[in-house]
């Protein structure tokens, strides 16, 4: 038996089972990190100026990377180490408030399905997420579909 790994398999998921993730609060600097990573200089990411003049009064952190935190996150959590094989599908993806600099995102995922697959080494359990700010607020949410290993039977 491998002690290494810290992950679940496939068949430590519980359909209904909740699981928080550690905190993370979001930077100006991951904002513009993720803008020269991605190429997105929207206005409303990158310029302070312009953003005095929308809702939001400053940039805002770009939805994917505030996805990409919550995937991060997800990890942090333990869940997925050494035991994750793939990301396979995200549905109903809504962005629901902006996140900006100083906000701290944590998630709360639920399991909603699972099914073991065609090869025995494998299952896909799928996730209700959703990344939740300092106030309480939901600030995105989504399905994801993830592939785990399985437990192989000696």
């Amino acid at each position: 038996m491998d002690t290494t790994r810290r992950g679940l398999f496939y068949e430590d998921f519980e359909i209904g089972q909740e699981f928080k993730t550690p905190a993370r609060t979001v930077t100006a600097t991951d904002i513009v990190n993720f803008a020269c990573l991605s190429g997105d200089f929207n206005e409303i990411h990158a310029n302070w100026e312009y953003c005095k003049s929308t809702p939001f009064g400053e940039p805002i952190a770009h939805g994917p990377l505030v996805y990409a935190i919550a995937g991060g996150l997800q990890y942090a959590s333990g869940i997925n180490d050494g035991t994750l094989l793939a990301l396979l599908q995200v549905d109903q993806w809504r962005l629901l408030a902006p996140v900006k600099h100083g906000d701290t995102i944590h998630m709360m995922s639920t399991v909603i399905e699972k099914k073991p697959t065609s090869k025995a080494d494998r299952g896909v359990v799928k996730f209700r997420r959703k990344l939740i700010n300092q106030h309480g607020a939901p600030v995105q949410e989504m399905e994801t579909t993830l592939m785990y290993r399985r437990r192989v039977a000696s």
